[in-house]
């Protein structure tokens, strides 16, 4: 942990606390609430709690020019990423990406891209669709421990935070406040349903939350397209290719674009975003995420819409190859900001009411 990101973001939030005329923003003011002094694993915790709609820095007296010279988001974001970078393992691999994360993401896909069009060499004798150039048991083989691996690094990281931020024993209640909160992305809209301040400045906005919307459950239905395929094809017997009217497609299709449309419009709105409000350090690593997203689903439907066609070895290399390089850097990319965010909102969840009006 940086001495000197905590001290600063605890700076910041006792002079936040004192002032509380932010108290009704997001779920961070009435955490805030709680105490008047903040420990360490308390100001984790309240940083991994902020959405970054940075609302409250344009209704804050404080900001510069005063003497305060508050930036609550940016401090905030800053312990944020640090807690990411600090709490997975290994730790230099997850910062690498946050500072050359274009470059990272950029080699992993070119890398693994020649090496899913070298086992093409080895395609099976028989099979149809994909399973013509990529046998089935070599496709599973390979994701599942590509998959498995970078879940198990990022459930001991979420054990080391849970003990950090002092989480109490998890109840079914606060693990479904926390799922409705996330489904709804509440905090995104400041947790008054205004809109977020993210890219117009003093202007409120819905445009990140739906777009963030629209990638998080793209995303989702693209999972549990391949999730319903695993199932056809272990429980039923019946293997890929899917026919249009089969929920692989009619899940993948829709979720796929919704990731396009997301992805597309979470990264116009970065670009106009201003970054001295955020972990300016990280904005390569978290644009280069976004664009992998996006560069997934892209795949995916070209390679839909290729079938047939001599296209599909060379973009099933590519899709085989960026959906890997995804799964590789779960832990070390942005992606890792859904589990922590998710896991501090249960926190929040089993900690006590804060008492209006006081600490």
């Amino acid at each position: 942990m940086l001495p000197d990101l905590i001290d600063e973001a605890r700076r910041q939030l006792e002079i936040c606390n004192a002032c509380r005329y932010c108290e009704g923003y997001c779920a961070v003011f009435p955490a805030m609430t709680r105490q008047k002094a903040f420990a360490d694993g308390d100001i984790t915790h309240l940083a991994n709690l902020c959405h970054n709609c940075r609302g409250c820095y344009y209704a804050c007296q404080y900001t510069e020019p005063h003497e305060f010279a508050l930036n609550l988001p940016a401090a905030l974001a800053e312990v944020r990423v640090d807690s990411w970078e600090r709490l997975i393992r290994p730790r230099r691999l997850a910062r690498l990406f946050q500072a050359y994360g274009v470059a990272v993401a950029g080699l992993g896909i070119v890398a693994l891209t020649a090496f899913f069009w070298a086992l093409a060499v080895f395609k099976p004798d028989n099979g149809s669709g994909f399973y013509a150039y990529l046998a089935h048991t070599t496709m599973v083989a390979i994701f599942v421990p590509a998959f498995v691996a970078p879940l198990a690094l990022i459930a001991l990281a979420m054990r080391d935070y849970w003990r950090e931020v002092g989480g109490r024993p998890l109840r079914l209640a606060h693990v479904a406040k926390a799922l409705k909160d996330a489904a709804q992305l509440k905090n995104l809209s400041g947790g008054q349903g205004q809109g977020c301040n993210f890219e117009q400045g003093d202007r409120y906005s819905d445009q990140r939350r739906v777009h963030h919307h629209l990638m998080m459950y793209g995303f989702l239905l693209c999972f549990a397209s391949t999730s319903s395929a695993t199932v056809l094809h272990y429980g039923f017997g019946w293997q890929a290719p899917y026919p249009l009217w089969a929920p692989p497609k009619l899940l993948g299709i829709p979720g796929g674009v919704m990731m396009v449309v997301g992805g597309a419009g979470l990264a116009w709105l970065k670009t106009r975003a201003d970054p001295a409000l955020g972990a300016a350090r990280v904005w390569g690593g978290e644009m280069a995420f976004i664009l992998l997203l996006v560069v997934v689903a892209l795949t995916g439907l070209a390679l839909y819409a290729a079938t047939g066609t001599g296209a599909v070895p060379g973009l099933l290399a590519l899709h085989l190859a960026s959906v890997m390089t995804l799964f590789l850097l779960m832990p070390f990319s942005k992606m890792v900001h859904g589990f922590f965010r998710l896991a501090a909102l249960a926190a929040e969840a089993g900690k006590p009411t804060p008492q209006a009006g006081g600490a």
